[in-house]
């Protein structure tokens, strides 16, 4: 059963929220707050599993609140569920150590699967985000420097070895590690290697942080 606090400020968007994670199998709804103090204060007393985050709430915004529950509590997975698709609101999400990222214009089954890729530990990024931060973030090629020396270049300096590119790029497309096993057909403790070293390389903490760096630079 995951243990889920909901912290939304717009009354109709909770009540809604509230609804459809009280019926979803596996799930439990442990309570709900209204703004970011109060969700922080929750989140203390209740240690929740995933937290569903809006960013636009009253006194604290969800992305400070965000900072400050990995702050003690950094297990914690956060889910950012809100309306706002800028790059600045994305990145500054996942730097603030946001373990996903979901558009209120989500079906609700895919609001119940980022619930549950997260709390699993795999990073879910709304496709539509991951099309404008891949699309926003390509490095500008040059008549002497061609695209791919530039990627080449970036995956040198990370030290990334062209199985663990495989890996990370698999990563991106949102593979767990059984799944990108069976992809590579390698076995799942070899998976699992693959990915605990792409981390360290890359020095991020979530497979999520791992996604977004490897858009940011180009690795994939």
């Amino acid at each position: 059963m995951i243990n889920v606090l909901l912290v939304e400020d717009h009354e109709l968007y909770r009540m809604g929220l509230s609804m459809l994670l009280s019926k979803s199998e596996g799930i439990n709804l442990l309570s709900e707050a209204a703004d970011g103090i109060e969700g922080i204060k929750k989140a203390r007393e209740l240690s929740p599993d995933v937290i569903l985050m809006d960013i636009g709430l009253p006194n604290i915004d969800g992305i400070e609140a965000t900072q400050r529950i990995k702050d003690f509590n950094p297990n914690v997975k956060i889910l950012i569920f809100t309306s706002r698709d800028s790059e600045n609101d994305v990145f500054e999400s996942f730097r603030a150590g946001a373990d996903g990222y979901i558009m209120k214009g989500a079906t609700p089954e895919q609001t119940i699967s980022a619930i549950k890729s997260v709390y699993e530990g795999v990073g879910w990024i709304d496709p539509s985000i991951a099309k404008m931060v891949f699309s926003n973030l390509q490095r500008p090629s040059y008549s002497v420097i061609t695209e791919p020396d530039i990627k080449n270049e970036n995956k040198n300096s990370y030290g990334l070895t062209e199985r663990e590119l495989e890996v990370l790029e698999l990563m991106v497309e949102g593979l767990s590690n059984p799944q990108i096993a069976d992809k590579l057909v390698i076995t799942r403790a070899t998976a699992k290697a693959h990915v605990h070293s792409i981390l360290q390389k890359l020095c991020v903490g979530t497979r999520t942080q791992a996604t977004v760096t490897a858009m940011r630079e180009g690795l994939v």
